[in-house]
């Protein structure tokens, strides 16, 4: 909400900001204006009184020309409206180069001179009437009856020449379509011929059906196979386990198990392990050399020789160990499952190769569908056209031998024009007088602020506080005198009537400058009792200023000493009535003592005025003899106010405001401009004087925001504007 009351407040200061420059500007704005203006009724003036012919066309779908229905319901009139805008077409052809040089021709449209006009001359206006067939057809010329004749004839000639169009035309399409027809038979012989060679070659009849057939089927292998690598991984899994547990890989056990099942090494392998055990016994009872350890031992390999011998005979191979052999119960029958398992995942692992074959038959098919679609749509869309292409010639040739005997024109006239009576104001007329003035307001607001942007002075208060950016301190108003004010007389009759502050109490000028004394003795703790006032350039009425400040102090009863140190151009002795052959530079080279070169101006305040111009004012201001003045003046007075020359190439200013309490920088709109300020300021800045502020001076109420005005008089009136304060003045 607060943004929005910002973004508010600055769109009104905006157009607060251009009114009031078209406000300093409108006697420009209004003088381009008033030619604008005076120029196009000049121009009306002169042209010569026009009449207005009309006439109306009525149309009817154009069905020979387009020759796509021609010969059907020839002769109805019939809307058109919704295919497109063909009027607008229509009204193109009737105001065509054509058609209006044989009405030139027809008619010998001569001009003043005696010349036959071109084309270009005749204007006609050819436009639709909304909502209807029609078209309506105008001219506008200075001759009533040449003005009809001129549209009468055109509307004929369009008529004429629409007939022999379509004329044309229906022999020419009938012609195109005689050669045209026996290439559309063949081209639909041949699309016919290729779309079934292309089944027979690929043996298709439905590849939509066939595609999707391939699809449900690779779904279905999908299934399968995944179903089939789920019971492997489980039978997988399984065989894992028994072989961890049986410790045999899978050819050692079908060895084993095979093994076991044949009685003689059966046989062979009891008697070992019936050996071993008496071997086992008998160890413990006698030493390795007793005849009965000795006899069991040799049992004991001779056994083992023969097991050796007989698995050797059955499996073809070195020695099984007994150990393997002499498998129990339960482990044979875990040898057995394990073999079973093995064999189960062989089978499965096959079946899953053989899935797999026939999903990769299937998908080879699948990519080469999409392809061979392609090629039968292109083919069966060749056909299509070709049998359309066909079928339309056809038809169209049996349309066009009819529409040949009933040729007639789209158009007949519904409405002839007739000879005008009363004149019209022209359309240009009318754009004249209203482009004129909107042309006028727009090129004179652009020159009132093209001429205020090339306009390089700071124009307004605000700017020249923008610009500077010191502390406003005093506003004094624009004000003229023409009358001297009879309290002016009373207290000298040479003193000039410019000094508001000293002669023209009760006045808005006085008031100003009151606020301006006492923005002064605010803005600082530490008393101000010396002060330069000075300007960026000549005529911002910086001596004025300084005169009636000085007069202003005075009437609160201190003393004022007003020192005229402009030894460049001086001005205070025309301001205060006095002669200038003694002043500031003669006491400062010891000329003349100041008791006798200072004047008397009004009770309290007294003058110094600049004196005789020295060949160098810049060396005397900047001297000890100019701060020994200062330093006692500071003593013996109140209040000393310094006149200096402006900023502008001179330096006097920026010295002696170093050498006092303070400098006063008097701004005037419309006289100081951006480069004098920039320059001004620069030099302020680099002496490192006290800027105690600015006041600008002059100042045109009328053309600043109200806000930076707002006195009242003793009578309680607000808002001054120029007239109040001139009254006031000279009141």
């Amino acid at each position: 909400m607060e943004n929005m009351e910002v973004k508010g407040y600055l769109e009104e200061v905006d157009i607060q900001q251009y009114w009031l420059v078209f406000k300093r500007r409108w006697l420009i704005a209004a003088a381009v204006f008033c030619a604008s203006v005076g120029l196009s009724g000049f121009v009306v003036l002169r042209q010569k009184p026009q009449y207005q012919a009309n006439g109306m066309l009525l149309f009817k779908s154009d069905r020979i020309s387009s020759l796509t229905k021609a010969g059907e319901k020839v002769g109805d009139l019939e809307s058109i409206m919704h295919e497109g805008n063909p009027l607008e077409t229509q009204a193109v052809i009737v105001n065509s180069e054509p058609i209006l040089q044989e009405v030139i021709d027809t008619l010998g449209l001569k001009d003043e001179e005696g010349k036959v006009i071109d084309t270009e001359s005749l204007k006609i206006e050819v436009e639709p009437i909304v909502g209807t067939d029609v078209l309506k057809v105008s001219h506008n010329s200075a001759n009533p009856e040449l003005a009809a004749a001129v549209v009468n004839q055109l509307m004929k000639t369009y008529i004429d020449n629409n007939i022999a169009s379509n004329r044309t035309q229906v022999i020419a399409a009938g012609e195109f379509i005689k050669k045209r027809l026996p290439s559309a038979k063949r081209e639909l012989n041949l699309a016919a011929e290729a779309l079934r060679q292309f089944r027979l070659k690929n043996n298709t009849v439905n590849l939509t059906e066939e595609s999707s057939a391939a699809i449900a089927n690779i779904s279905k292998l999908n299934e399968q196979i995944n179903q089939t690598q789920t019971q492997l991984a489980d039978i997988q899994a399984q065989e894992i386990g028994m072989k961890s547990q049986l410790n045999l890989a899978r050819e050692e056990a079908l060895e084993i198990t095979s093994l076991s099942q044949i009685p003689g090494v059966q046989e062979v392998l009891n008697e070992q392990q019936k050996v071993q055990t008496q071997l086992a016994t008998v160890q413990g009872r006698y030493t390795d050399n007793h005849p009965i350890l000795i006899d069991l031992k040799e049992q004991e390999i001779a056994l083992a020789a023969l097991l050796k011998q007989r698995v050797n005979g059955v499996l073809g191979k070195n020695y099984i160990s007994p150990k393997n052999l002499q498998m129990g119960q339960i482990k044979e029958e875990l040898a057995g499952q394990y073999i079973q398992l093995t064999t189960q995942a062989q089978g499965l692992e096959k079946k899953l190769q053989t899935l797999f074959n026939l999903r990769e038959s299937y998908q080879k098919r699948l990519s080469i569908l999409p392809n061979l679609e392609k090629s039968q749509g292109d083919l069966e869309r060749r056909l299509s056209i070709a049998k359309t292409d066909y079928e339309n010639l056809a038809t169209r040739l049996q349309e066009i031998e009819v529409a040949e005997k009933q040729t007639i024109g789209n158009a007949r006239v519904v409405q002839p024009a007739r000879v005008p009576k009363k004149t019209i104001i022209s359309k240009m007329t009318i754009l004249l007088l209203g482009g004129s003035i909107f042309v006028g307001s727009l090129l004179g607001v652009s020159a009132a602020f093209f001429v205020d942007l090339i306009d390089r002075t700071l124009k307004t208060t605000k700017e020249i506080e923008k610009f500077f950016g010191y502390t406003m301190l005093g506003l004094i108003p624009k004000f003229e005198t023409h009358n001297i004010s009879p309290y002016l007389k009373m207290i000298g009759d040479n003193i000039s009537e410019r000094v508001i502050a000293a002669s023209s109490p009760r006045t808005v000028i006085h008031e100003a400058y009151q606020m301006l004394q006492a923005n002064l003795k605010f803005i600082s703790h530490k008393k101000v009792r010396t002060i330069v006032v000075t300007s960026s350039v000549a005529g911002e009425g910086k001596s004025e200023v300084a005169a009636n400040l000085a007069a202003i102090i005075a009437q609160t009863g201190r003393r004022v000493l007003l020192v005229d140190a402009d030894m460049r151009r001086p001005s205070q002795h025309h301001l205060w009535g006095s002669i200038n052959s003694s002043g500031l530079s003669n006491v400062i080279v010891g000329q003349d003592e100041f008791s006798l070169a200072v004047k008397k101006g009004t009770n309290y305040l007294s003058v110094l005025t600049a004196g005789v111009q020295p060949p160098n004012p810049l060396a005397l201001i900047d001297s000890d003899g100019m701060a020994s003045l200062i330093e006692k003046l500071s003593q013996d007075y109140e209040y000393v106010i310094f006149d200096t020359p402006p900023l502008a190439g001179t330096a006097d200013a920026a010295v002696l405001g170093k050498m006092v309490d303070g400098v006063l920088l008097v701004a005037r709109p419309k006289v100081v401009d951006s480069a004098s300020a920039e320059a001004a300021k620069s030099l302020l800045e680099r002496s490192e004087a006290n800027i105690l502020g600015m006041v600008t001076n002059g100042v045109n109420v009328k053309q600043e925001p109200d806000s930076y005005f707002y006195y009242s008089d003793s009578r309680g009136n607000q808002g001054v504007t120029d007239t109040k304060v001139d009254e006031w003045v000279h009141r």
